[in-house]
């Protein structure tokens, strides 16, 4: 009998919660200290969990895509988020700095290898950490494919999804000039880091609302206010990444790299109407990855907690136990 029939009730398929077997902070050495959770099998096989954002931090539902018998689970608040250490910082904090973080946390649990695991900025990320190390990965496993492209930003933040959404793009862009549209990204960039505590959370809260109300494709745009400090912290650490362009080389480059990864196997789980990560960058990346699965989720959205996105990463997590065994 199939174990997901219906994917509308696919969070009842989610494993039950557990809790972490190891917890500490990491420092690393250069004024950032990173939160760090190992939950499972001690002994089970290593998969590590890119959360997205940049700046949204890991919870714990994150831990339930994966059996607890048999995967040992290793998440991680990137550097500035969450319960790592200084909150909303943007010093020393590039991709190169996240990359540096996820390999160091490899060899302080003595892991030759893992899955990696990641969705949005996580799976910009765990591409990235890849095609950098791509001796220590024996699986990805992607989530709402974004690419860090100047077309994906121009489409978020340059007025493309606010076709879709003209009220809610109508909000966002109600605190800035006219003058300003053009650079959406740059001119908040100024209000983020204005030094002023109150401004920096009005336009965070613009920022983050503005995100959350497209992520789910059952969302009617009516999402409550995040708090201020969490708003801040996402905004500033996003905003900060964008700006930079996620401190890439040139525009494209995941993609032209890709021969580095060829090998890898890949599932990319991709929802038909994401509106944050059209399919787009999900195709393309299928169409330069001869390895990869490319799962078109209907009905679905951004949201890693999409009913058919949720069912889907736990079918491919169990199948790839199986795989191992």
């Amino acid at each position: 009998m199939d174990k997901y029939p219906d994917q509308k009730r696919a969070v009842q398929y989610l494993y039950p919660p557990v809790d972490p077997f190891d917890q500490r902070v990491v420092d690393m050495g250069d004024g950032h200290r990173i939160y760090v959770e190992q939950c499972g099998n001690p002994d089970g096989i290593p998969v590590v969990v890119l959360h997205g954002g940049p700046g949204g931090g890991c919870s714990p539902a994150m831990r339930r895509y994966f059996d607890p018998e048999v995967y040992r689970v290793i998440l991680f608040d990137q550097r500035g988020c969450g319960r790592s250490r200084p909150t909303a910082s943007v010093e020393n904090n590039t991709t190169w700095h996240l990359v540096a973080d996820i390999e160091r946390l490899r060899k302080l649990f003595e892991i030759d290898d893992w899955i990696v695991f990641g969705g949005s900025w996580g799976a910009t990320l765990a591409l990235i950490y890849a095609q950098t190390h791509p001796d220590r990965v024996t699986r990805l496993v992607l989530r709402g494919v974004f690419l860090a492209t100047q077309a994906e930003l121009d489409w978020f933040y340059g007025g493309g999804a606010g076709k879709f959404w003209p009220e809610q793009w109508a909000r966002f862009t109600s605190l800035l000039r006219d003058s300003e549209l053009s650079d959406t990204i740059g001119a908040y960039n100024k209000r983020l880091f204005s030094g002023d505590r109150a401004t920096e959370i009005l336009y965070a809260r613009a920022w983050s609302h503005w995100e959350n109300a497209l992520a789910s494709i059952h969302t009617n745009g009516a999402v409550g206010e995040s708090p201020g400090e969490y708003a801040r912290t996402f905004a500033r650490l996003e905003n900060h990444y964008f700006i930079n362009k996620a401190f890439l080389e040139h525009d494209g480059q995941i993609l032209d790299q890709m021969d580095r990864i060829a090998h890898i196997p890949g599932h990319i789980v991709q929802g038909r109407y994401d509106m944050i990560c059209p399919p787009q960058a999900a195709w393309s990346l299928a169409e330069k990855w001869p390895e990869a699965e490319l799962k078109m989720v209907r009905q679905a959205g951004h949201a890693l907690s999409e009913p058919g996105i949720s069912a889907e990463l736990v079918r491919i997590m169990d199948r790839a136990a199986q795989e191992v065994a």
